[in-house]
């Protein structure tokens, strides 16, 4: 059972203010909760049993509207007693199973499997991000000892993915250890660490063996280095990158310290996250059934080629850093309209996608961070926790740029509301009643997760430097981080 101040304890924790800061009747919106952070109140309040969901809480700007949902709906305490372990994750009891044996792919997983093979339009491809470092005087030999370390500790970076569309955690690693290149003496140098980077960003790990990660060093002159990390998006999406970095960096750093054990586990996760959603995945399933006949295709681009005829497609990244004073401005106005900075962005896109589209309205593929509070430990996990939401971007008529971003945030929360049934699925029932349908531009909000990489990371390993991140059939994908 919740309690009002509960609650607010949460808020100030999301937005990192005192407590003392978060009045009944403050915008809570203005002051700067977006949509994650709204998806991950509404996952805690739910787990206490508050029956609100996320569209109840977007739709709502204060603490009191909310709390007042919360006593329509049964979950809370009318007295505002304070309820501390309501705060706190708590185990989800879930089904038993051998951890040792194969167990099936989430619905993302899957994605990336099935588009990974050869043969898929825009296929052939893994999807990973990859990652450099560039940094002075790290330790080839500390550096190997913290990956070996870090594998043994996360059992997902042991998995290897199995002919049939299932997986498996091995007992052991295949990783080979680290892959040292002593470029100190190297004419060109710039040259080579350019073929480097050609080869290691678009290389296909061999997941089937269970090659999920791999990190290696190159030497540079006058002490310099630089750290090549990639990691398979099958075996860890981009929180759980984050938390292997931050915690690669504390076992290099304190070779001689263990870090606080993790009680759970993946294939726990997904058999709990099955069986404790099962009425909303009914539910949210005959929501898109309602709306399948309604739903247009992905945008009509004009290409130089038709997508089937190209073979080996290769990634590229554009990007635009916006001032602070101007990130700050477009804040306000977005405060002031009662829209998130996520859903200005994502106007925006669909906007700049509508002037070239055959079409005015389309589908975008959102990626959703869903990694439910199920267990203490679940934020400690390495595993793919996202889900594809598939939004109707409606783009035609004549309306201000203000009105169309509050269009498009009233449909998000309608259907993120129903996200448990994810948008892969939502296509495969379009493909079934209209053959192929494709939805190949992605709009990626990574808005309130924080930095990538932590002060840790970088004190360690050097400044994060290029980085890339891929993945099969996509033609854009348009991504705001901090």
């Amino acid at each position: 059972m919740l309690s009002i101040d509960g609650m607010r304890g949460d808020i100030a924790e999301r937005l990192g203010e005192p407590v003392e800061r978060i009045g009944d009747h403050d915008d809570l919106l203005g002051l700067g909760l977006d949509s994650i952070g709204l998806m991950r109140l509404a996952a805690r309040w739910g787990k206490a049993g508050s029956g609100v969901t996320f569209a109840d809480l977007i739709e709502h700007r204060t603490l009191a509207q909310w709390w007042e949902l919360i006593l329509k709906s049964g979950g809370a305490h009318e007295d505002g007693a304070h309820e501390d372990d309501a705060r706190e994750p708590v185990a989800e009891p879930a089904p038993e199973i051998d951890e040792t044996a194969p167990f099936a792919l989430a619905t993302m997983q899957h994605a990336y499997w099935v588009g990974r093979t050869d043969g898929q339009v825009l296929g052939g491809v893994g999807a990973h991000f990859y990652n450099e470092f560039d940094g002075h005087d790290v330790s080839p030999e500390r550096l190997d000892a913290a990956v070996r370390r870090l594998v043994a500790r996360h059992p997902m970076l042991r998995c290897r993915f199995l002919p049939d569309g299932s997986q498996q955690i091995m007992a052991e690693s295949t990783w080979p250890g680290l892959t040292v290149r002593d470029l100190t003496a190297v004419a060109d140098l710039d040259g080579e660490l350019e073929r480097i980077r050609a080869e290691l960003s678009h290389r296909k790990l061999d997941v089937g063996r269970g090659q999920v990660l791999d990190v290696s060093l190159s030497l540079l002159p006058r002490g310099a280095t630089r750290v090549h990390v990639q990691i398979e998006m099958l075996a860890a999406d981009a929180q759980s990158f984050r938390t292997l970095l931050g915690d690669l960096a504390a076992l290099y750093r304190c070779p001689g310290e263990d870090l606080p054990a993790i009680d759970y586990s993946y294939p726990r996760y997904l058999a709990a996250y099955a069986a404790s959603t099962r009425a909303d995945y009914e539910r949210a399933r005959d929501y898109w059934a309602g709306r399948l006949a309604e739903l247009p295709g992905g945008p009509e681009l004009p290409t130089a080629v038709a997508p089937e005829r190209l073979a080996d497609q290769r990634i590229t990244r554009r990007y635009v850093t916006v001032p602070a004073e101007r990130w700050d401005r477009l804040a306000a106005r977005a405060r002031d309209h009662g829209v998130t900075l996520s859903m200005v962005f994502l106007t925006a896109f669909a906007e700049a996608l509508a002037a070239w589209s055959a079409t005015d309205r389309f589908v975008l593929n959102l990626p959703l961070y869903d990694r439910r509070p199920l267990h203490p430990d679940v934020q400690s996990l390495v595993g793919d926790f996202t889900s594809l939401l598939l939004l109707d971007a409606d783009m035609s008529g004549e309306e201000s740029f203000a009105a169309r971003a509050t269009a498009i945030q009233r449909r998000f929360a309608a259907d993120v509301a129903h996200s448990t049934y994810s948008g892969v699925e939502v296509l495969r029932q379009m493909a079934r009643a209209r053959g192929a349908v494709a939805a190949p531009v992605v709009f990626t909000s990574a808005l309130s997760l924080g930095e990538l990489f932590g002060p840790d990371v970088c004190a360690c390993f050097g400044t994060p430097g290029w980085t890339m991140s891929q993945t099969p059939q996509v033609w854009l994908d348009c991504q705001v981080t901090e």
